[in-house]
């Protein structure tokens, strides 16, 4: 096994003192600590490593920045891994995928030679005839579909996620982006740098900016220096900023951690993408973009080749040969596609041609690759055909054929785009010039560098001081001045570099195989807009996202329309920017909780907390001394409360109070009931949909005062729907005025036989008698010398009050009930018990019982629809849905107490179809029996009938369908 190693400086990512073996589909290997997996293969000889989607061809590095598809590999444990990305471990195994057989001798392949019977679009045209021909042809298709194999086994790691706050970020670390970091930190600024690479520098790296090569190395040295050693200066590499959001919003994926990252002024330094040539042949391994070459050299110390042929629509393909020549590398040719009047308007080019000729190596003006002939060496190219072109994608009949190992093409560069335009920023493409422009930025976003036109290095460089000021003038840092931006360019992109061939294989995708005649052909089934192409031809919908086909598309479609690449423009972007794991959405994030007033008296008393939205709530309480189970524990609140009292903490429930002249008109047109004849000193229940029907929250409407409402919300949804009439009263400008009251007050539930006994003792201004404070009355008081709002409530099914006093006495309160129910023998009780309370009297909790599909008929709620207002909001989507036959129901089910118990989100059956889900379910000891909601169809919602429910292992039980409530049916108890 030969090696193709460079010696040092080459290599400047890997560590040559700290080997690593590796296999590759059961070969080892040698590489070293810093290399990539595609790194270490290649400097072992081994380009072939993946087959491509759609004819397997054989295919190896192209852009060596992880920015194709040719490079997926299978770990253990992830497939679609991208080799070149990736660094290497010890003992590490990697196989390739998307093969029959073995990846060298891939019996797959044979599809290529049935690529005329496979043209653009040709699944949406067939296996659908005759009738039930897909369920033949599904099958074939779903082996063949897919990359890689899924680890079903596998155990996600540790994700998280993090908040970072700057003045400056800086996106993108190159030449630009070092400049930029460093003026704004130098006026004051607190900058963060992201840099997608492991080292900082970009093109510094790998590029040569100079004839002598030296420019870029020493350049690098002051810039990184500089940055890393400035205070002000945030420094996040290997880090992906992944999208743009409004206001500067940055999701950054560094490792196993998302930042979230809020910046008052981003500057985009991304640089750009070195786009290919399109000619036969053109995705042979061998065949690799200039700068895949010169990564391989600088980062990896990889000789890429023996002999090279140089492919170029600018200068840098010529310090790109300089680069190989310098390494080693044969370089036998220089093909610019440029003719030798254009080549001659470039400042430069008289020096290079010169150091070219110094070195011995040809170069052929106004030619370009026809086609890369593969040899069979792992299908590696061996040689290129150069023709003289002879008009715009037109060569000559004949030509020369060149032997060549490496063939490196740049067709010119394309911006890195996505995040810009993801901002609203306008893509557009000068056709006469061949250069691309990035306008309508929204303000306080920023380009810099190659991303904004500049190719020159000291263009580069003075751009992106010249931006960073501006930034820091727009923050105040520095007094805003007058510049002069550097002048503009041209010549770095040849205006078309597409040479179809008569026999195809001319490659404008290599992610899915799409060739030139493709996407002509898209255009001629009628597809004019590049847009539609796209989803026609799936071009650019591959891993790549269109960073290389995105340009050669808008151009094959522009000259098959008649139409110019800036009328066509190039397809939407959109984020993700890089494909972004779900651990990193799911990961454990960064959630600030929020405790009441009695926080502090629940845990002395025992409580085991839980989350309730953003608050900690007590689930239930565990004394020191007890050993019992957390049913067990349950059970002996509800009991309590059921035949004493109990107290529980209810100031997590949302609080709005709605006042002024307008305030009962507001609640009428948000809630289904009616409230503007509610009398003052009762209260109401509250229902409210969206737009489409579906219920969104509920609560409690009390009416204090002609003009003053105060109205409970879920505590989840409390901010949702304060947001929500903010909203709507901004359309309808009622007189009213609307205040989110939930921290400002804490509240109580005291419930149970002996609740009017406790609070008597605490309240003397108010009549509590059965006759004086029914149930669904409100009254304002004192409890315990607080001022205080009380409700009469039965949520729990028991004789109820809601007492809500400011934040600052709710531990006051809680301190006086407890103290005045001792004899009664009041202990306080917790959310899981107040749940299976609840549930005993079948009342639903919303966002538990309901889902983002629940109208108020599936839930039995048309008794709190006003039928006779002329507008609430979802009211004509209710009457719609309404007048359809419902197609399920959410019922009450009982099952015997020894039975196995459904869990939350069980199946419902109906014969082998899906009729539903369990919402809730508890053991009740009140009714010795377990009892619960689950959503059924219409026809098995019957009390009486019997619904199939699978449960853990498998398991089904007959659960009897019975009406609702569980306990109480008269109400009789919370009413007395």
């Amino acid at each position: 096994m030969s090696s193709t190693r460079l010696p040092a400086p080459m290599g400047i990512l890997i560590d040559r003192n700290r080997p690593l073996s590796f296999s590759f589909d059961g070969q080892t290997y040698q590489g070293f600590a810093g290399d990539s997996i595609a790194s270490a293969l290649l400097a072992s000889d081994r380009w072939l490593l993946s087959r491509s989607f759609k004819y397997h061809r054989p295919r190896a590095p192209l852009t060596m920045a992880g920015q194709d598809a040719n490079t997926l590999v299978q770990l253990p444990d992830e497939p679609n891994v991208l080799a070149d990305l990736q660094e290497l471990q010890a003992d590490m195994q990697v196989s390739g995928q998307n093969y029959a057989g073995s990846l060298d001798k891939d019996r797959d392949a044979l599809l290529g030679k049935f690529s005329k019977f496979m043209p653009v679009g040709f699944y949406y045209r067939s296996f659908y005839k005759p009738k039930g021909a897909w369920k033949l042809w599904e099958p074939l298709i779903r082996k063949k579909a897919g990359l890689g194999v899924l680890d079903l086994g596998f155990k996600p790691g540790y994700y998280d996620k993090a908040y970072l706050f700057a003045d400056v970020v800086v996106i993108g670390a190159g030449p630009a982006g070092l400049q930029a970091a460093l003026t704004a930190a130098n006026n004051g600024a607190r900058v963060i740098l992201v840099e997608q690479e492991r080292l900082l520098g970009g093109s510094l790296n790998w590029a040569r900016f100079d004839i002598a090569g030296e420019r870029a190395a020493s350049l690098r040295s002051a810039l990184v220096e500089a940055v890393e050693q400035h205070p002000d200066i945030q420094v996040l590499t290997e880090a992906t900023c992944n999208a743009w959001f409004t206001d500067n919003y940055l999701p950054v994926i560094q490792g196993k951690r998302m930042y979230k990252v809020r910046a008052r002024e981003c500057i985009v330094a991304a640089g750009t993408f070195d786009q290919p040539v399109i000619f036969r042949n053109n995705d042979l391994p061998g065949v690799v973009l200039t700068s895949a070459a010169q990564r391989m050299m600088k980062l990896y110390g990889v000789k890429p080749g023996q002999q090279a042929v140089v492919l170029t629509g600018n200068a840098d393909g010529y310090l790109a040969a300089l680069d190989l020549h310098q390494q080693g590398v044969r370089v036998m040719a220089v093909v610019d596609m440029r003719s030798e009047a254009d080549a001659a308007q470039d400042s430069g080019f008289a020096a290079l041609a010169a150091a070219l000729q110094q070195r011995q190596i040809a170069l052929h003006q106004g030619s370009t690759v026809y086609e890369a002939i593969a040899g069979k060496d792992q299908g590696r190219v061996v040689a290129a055909d150069i023709r003289r072109i002879s008009g715009k994608g037109q060569v000559a009949g004949s030509g020369q054929r060149i032997a060549c190992d490496l063939l490196c093409m740049s067709a010119g560069y394309m911006p890195v785009y996505q995040l810009l335009c993801q901002a609203g920023g306008k893509l557009s493409y000068d056709d006469a010039q061949a250069v691309f422009t990035i306008s309508g930025l929204p303000a306080h976003l920023h380009i810099s560098g190659s991303v904004k036109g500049y190719q020159q290095l000291d263009k580069v460089l003075e751009d992106g001081q010249q931006v960073a000021y501006a930034s820091c003038a727009a923050l105040h840092l520095v007094a805003p001045t007058e510049q002069q931006p550097p002048a503009s360019e041209s010549g770095y992109n040849f205006p078309w570099p597409i040479f179809p061939h008569p026999d195809g294989k001319d490659f404008v995708d290599f992610d899915e195989d799409l060739q030139v005649r493709d996407i002509v052909n898209a255009t001629r089934h009628g597809y004019r807009d590049v847009q539609l192409v796209k989803r026609f031809s799936t071009v650019g919908m591959g891993p790549s996202q269109g960073r290389h086909s995105a340009l050669p598309t808008a151009r094959l479609v522009a000259a098959s329309t008649q139409r110019s690449v800036s009328e066509t423009g190039v397809t939407t972007a959109r984020p993700p920017f890089v494909a972004e794991k779900l651990a990193h959405v799911a990961g454990r994030a960064f959630d600030p909780y929020r405790q009441t007033a009695m926080h502090r008296l629940h845990q002395q008393a025992g409580a085991r907390m839980m989350p309730a939205g953003i608050w900690q709530r007590p689930a239930y309480y565990a004394p020191a001394s007890s050993t019992a189970s957390r049913d067990q524990l349950m059970q002996e609140e509800a009991r309590h409360v059921r035949e004493k009292v109990g107290l529980i903490d209810v100031s997590t429930l949302g609080g709005l109070d709605v006042r002024g002249p307008d305030a009962a008109e507001l609640l009428e047109r948000l809630y289904t009931f009616n409230f503007a004849k509610q009398p003052v000193g009762r209260s109401r229940y509250a229902l409210m949909t969206n737009e489409q029907g579906v219920v969104i929250d509920d609560g409690v409407c009390a009416r204090f005062a002609d003009n003053h409402f105060y109205v409970t919300a879920t505590t989840s949804g409390v901010d949702r729907i304060y947001q929500q009439m903010l909203k709507w009263n901004a359309q309808w400008r009622l007189d009213v005025d609307i205040t989110n009251v939930t921290a400002a007050l804490a509240a109580v539930n005291l419930a149970g036989p002996y609740a009017r006994r406790v609070l008597s003792k605490l309240c003397d201004d108010i009549d509590l008698s059965p006759e004086g404070f029914p149930y669904l009355a409100v009254r304002s008081g004192t409890v315990a010398g607080v001022p205080a709002r009380l409700l009469r409530v039965g949520f729990v099914g028991e004789l109820g009050y809601e007492i809500h006093v400011p934040a600052r006495y709710g531990a006051h309160l809680w301190q006086a009930l407890m103290a005045a129910g001792a004899d009664e023998g009041i202990r306080p009780f917790g959310v899981e018990t107040q749940r299976l309370l609840r549930l005993e009297k079948g009342h639903v909790i919303i966002s538990q019982d309901t889902d983002g599909m629940t109208h108020p008929a599936e839930i039995d709620m048309g008794w709190a629809i006003s039928r006779k207002k002329p507008f609430f909001v979802g009211k004509r989507s209710i009457d719609i849905l309404e007048a359809q036959p419902l197609k399920r129901k959410l019922v009450g089910f009982r099952l015997p107490s020894g039975s196995a118990k459904p869990l939350e989100g069980h199946l419902v059956l109906e014969g082998d179809d899906i009729s539903g889900n369990v919402t809730s379910c508890e053991y009740s000891a009140t009714v010795d029996a377990i009892i619960g909601l689950a959503y059924a169809s219409v026809r098995q919602s019957e009390p009486g009938s019997q619904i199939p429910i699978r449960v853990e292992g498998g398991q089904i039980v007959q659960a009897e369908v019975v009406s609702l409530p569980f306990y109480d049916p008269s109400n009789l108890r919370q009413e007395q």
